[in-house]
């Protein structure tokens, strides 16, 4: 036991530290574009209002197409070589923007930023869930998520001093913020190439017991990823298609994915347009997201704990309600953006629970790669959605688009409900049925090397009857 805290311990020294950056990255180069905007990218480039949505949406398409079959080939590949070749190239993208002088060039280069971005999220999640037990899941996906929140508190401090850069060898200030974020994104991913391990075996800083303790505690929790029988099959996909579990997630991610990416993208302008100066908008943006970090962390660590995904999520929920009611009734500025305080925390810090959530409950590999692939697609479906909610005729109240989230946020409650019943009257009925579901695979008789035995968990995944699904 001792042995095996020290292991994990270490996993969270090596593993942890370099997934938070990549994705501390990866969201910071994708929403910077709101600082740019306030920065002046709109009215240099003399783009519209449907112009720059336009530009922000065209990301997400080559981003969703990416994502279930860089997921699918994830193994194939090997993290170590697939993670950091796609944020060197991503890096080199977002500072290709800095050098744009009109609306097509942004709009090409946000397409291959998209295509470039979009595997790392769902990849990230399926790669950690290979080095961690289910239970541990949803609080190492925040510490790397809270990242997000984070790098929205930096993103207006980076972007407050790198404009101060406006005019140096010609270029705009918001210029600089594409390109200097973009150099560093991909110095980070060649040295990712140096540090990433694809498997458990591969880890470095660890003692031979210690990657063997490691190995056998996840052969304990998810039996069916860790047998060499399981090989890609286009039944798994189909399989996670068809589990209605995953497809309540599913509708949770859209909702959570509209709602998340308007306040990410989005929340720089609303409080400018709620009468703060382009500066002061950049520092004022720093407080909701910096409390969404907190709270993110802390409610992960609670949804660990307790063993519950829905319990949380509905309780993280609860904060978001609460704000979008605040500013949907407020006429006064200060009371709209102290309302930020409970709308960021209330839906970034649902998203690591609802991830680990999707990735707990869907077994064997494939499987579990398709649904956590299938998650991200629609929460990215929902960050096209929110690119056409906030124009800046409706600025500064948002009547309608804070209507929506507020529908929508009300509805990740019930949905999260919904899904916990549903595991459970599951969970029941496969305990009821065992014999009946174990019957075609002969366990109990002539299976002295446990061939039978590996053969059910590889075929059945998660409605093996000794699975346990999380509510």
């Amino acid at each position: 036991m001792k042995l095996e805290k020290q292991a994990v311990r270490r996993l969270d020294i090596v593993i942890l530290p370099m997934m938070t950056m990549f994705y501390l990255l990866s969201f910071l180069d994708r929403a910077n574009i709101g600082n740019a905007r306030v920065a002046g990218l709109q009215k240099d480039l003399g783009m519209s209002d449907w112009q720059y949505q336009v530009c922000v949406t065209i990301l997400y398409v080559p981003y969703i197409c990416a994502e279930l079959p860089s997921n699918l080939l994830l193994r194939k590949i090997g993290p170590r070589y697939l993670m950091p070749t796609l944020l060197t190239l991503w890096g080199l993208m977002v500072a290709l923007q800095g050098l744009v002088t009109s609306y097509p060039g942004l709009v090409t280069a946000r397409a291959f930023l998209g295509l470039v971005e979009g595997p790392m999220f769902p990849g990230i999640v399926l790669y950690l869930s290979s080095f961690y037990t289910r239970s541990e899941l949803a609080f190492r996906v925040a510490v790397f998520f809270s990242s997000a929140s984070l790098s929205g508190a930096f993103s207006g401090l980076l972007a407050a001093a790198i404009i101060n850069m406006d005019g140096i060898s010609g270029r705009p200030g918001w210029a600089w913020i594409f390109i200097l974020e973009g150099i560093f994104s991909s110095l980070v991913g060649i040295l990712g190439f140096f540090i990433i391990p694809s498997t458990p075996q591969e880890l470095k800083f660890m003692t031979a017991e210690m990657r063997e303790v490691l190995i056998r505690r996840l052969e304990r929790d998810k039996p069916s990823s860790t047998t060499h029988e399981d090989h890609f099959s286009f039944k798994e996909v189909f399989r996670s298609l068809r589990s209605p579990h995953v497809l309540i997630v599913f509708a949770i991610f859209y909702m959570e994915g509209t709602v998340l990416y308007g306040q990410a993208l989005f929340l720089p302008s609303i409080v400018n347009q709620l009468g703060f100066s382009a500066n002061k908008t950049q520092l004022l943006s720093v407080g909701p997201f910096a409390g969404g970090f907190i709270v993110t962390l802390t409610a992960s660590l609670f949804s660990d704990r307790i063993k519950s995904r829905a319990i949380p999520t509905m309780l993280i929920s609860i904060l978001g309600v609460i704000g979008f009611s605040i500013y949907l009734s407020s006429d006064e500025k200060y009371t709209r953006y102290g309302s930020l305080f409970f709308t960021v925390p209330g839906v970034y810090a649902a998203v690591p629970p609802v991830s680990a959530w999707m990735s707990n409950n869907s077994e064997p590999h494939y499987r579990r790669a398709t649904s956590i692939a299938l998650g991200f697609v629609a929460t990215n479906a929902g960050g096209i959605t929110s690119t056409w909610l906030f124009p800046t005729s409706e600025s500064p109240r948002y009547k309608k688009t804070t209507i929506i989230n507020l529908t929508f946020t009300i509805l990740i409650i019930v949905g999260s409900g919904i899904n916990a019943l549903l595991l459970n009257h599951m969970n029941k009925q496969k305990i009821k049925k065992r014999e009946e579901i174990l019957k075609p695979y002969n366990i109990d008789s002539d299976d002295e090397k446990g061939t039978n035995a590996k053969r059910a968990w590889v075929e059945l995944g998660d409605r093996h009857p000794d699975f346990k699904y999380s509510l």
